[in-house]
């Protein structure tokens, strides 16, 4: 009897590469992030890491095992989702309003669409913009790098309980003897204040501000590394550092001691590490040639846009949050013409 003849969509080849073999390889190119942002901040940042981590652990557990869908932990991608919210919150961020980002996000972020693969916008980015409305104040509470004593104790505000108002930053500061320190970030000095930071400064990260996002050199190191292993389109973080650099270019050029440089735009802020772990997420992000062009720049522009002119002084989060949820209109705008066909996607 002649074998059957089985007829499939495409893609006819695929690479031998599992999904959780992806993510673990995120994981790998986000933990030298980790570990300077332990070295930068101390306990702290190491506690604001393990806690976001465990709770999106346990989030995704939880409504995996309710829902029946089996362990879905196994993937890796809410380890993914714990370290990014982790590393986009201030060090010194109360251990339990991270707690509360962490299960959000999960929940809001990922869960509710069904898990990984259906989710619209990236789920620690989520979490992040829940507390950045529930928490104003503590998330944009700063505390010093490389502060004395960093590794012996916490910062203060970090196991405050909830309801309960910390110790002032400015007092336990003041403990310190750090007489130059301005409460300030980069991009809040430049905003506010028109002070550009050395971009040396920023580009290595030897500044206060997130705990993850602080050294550009090193995201930039780590994002390289995991593109050439072909587990990160690039062309989606170089179309939102080109985006940004565009934008911010004729604003420069027109007033210097006015508007940032595009080198600090670029390295400022949590722009790096937006470009290249969190706009690129294969969920949320369009798969065609043009249209990740479109969504990488969009994402740049708007988040240029927001610093320069809106009320906050970062907006590469709701940057990529807007872009996540035109995904599909991009797509549908983006599609090749079908070979044949007379208009775009029309087969007569």
């Amino acid at each position: 009897m002649p074998k059957p003849i089985e007829i499939r969509t495409s893609p006819h080849l695929k690479r031998a590469i599992s999904v959780d073999r992806i993510m673990r390889n995120v994981v790998f190119a986000l933990l030298p992030i980790c570990a300077f942002s332990v070295f930068q901040f101390g306990l702290s940042a190491l506690l604001l890491l393990l806690t976001t981590t465990g709770v999106a652990i346990a989030t995704e557990w939880f409504f995996a095992r309710t829902s029946g869908r089996g362990n879905t932990v196994s993937d890796w991608s809410v380890v993914i989702t714990g370290i990014l919210l982790a590393l986009t919150l201030p060090p010194g961020f109360p251990l339990w309003m991270a707690a509360v980002a962490a299960f959000i996000g999960v929940a809001l972020g990922k869960a509710l669409f069904g898990g990984l693969g259906y989710n619209v916008m990236n789920p620690a980015l989520v979490g992040r913009a829940f507390v950045q409305a529930a928490f104003p104040v503590a998330i944009t509470t700063w505390t010093p790098a490389f502060a004395p004593g960093r590794f012996t104790e916490v910062i203060p505000s970090t196991f405050t309980l909830p309801f309960m108002q910390p110790i002032p930053v400015k007092d336990w500061i003041a403990g310190l003897q750090l007489d130059a320190w301005t409460g300030a970030t980069p991009l809040a000095l430049q905003k506010f204040q028109h002070i550009e930071l050395p971009v040396t400064d920023v580009f290595t990260g030897m500044i206060a501000g997130s705990a993850g996002e602080t050294s550009a050199a090193l995201i930039l190191i780590c994002g390289l590394w995991l593109a050439s292993k072909r587990m990160l389109d690039w062309r989606i973080p170089a179309a939102v550092m080109a985006g940004a650099a565009l934008t911010t270019l004729p604003f420069w050029l027109m007033d210097a001691s006015l508007y940032p440089s595009p080198w600090f735009v670029l390295f400022s802020g949590g722009l790096m590490l937006g470009a290249w772990f969190m706009a690129s997420d294969m969920v949320a992000s369009p798969v065609t040639t043009s249209g990740v062009i479109v969504y990488g720049l969009f994402i740049g522009s708007l988040t240029v846009v927001i610093r320069l002119f809106g009320g906050l002084v970062e907006g590469i989060m709701y940057a990529i949050l807007l872009a996540n949820a035109l995904g599909p209109l991009i797509m549908s705008w983006t599609q090749p013409r079908v070979y044949g066909a007379v208009g775009k996607g029309r087969g007569e």
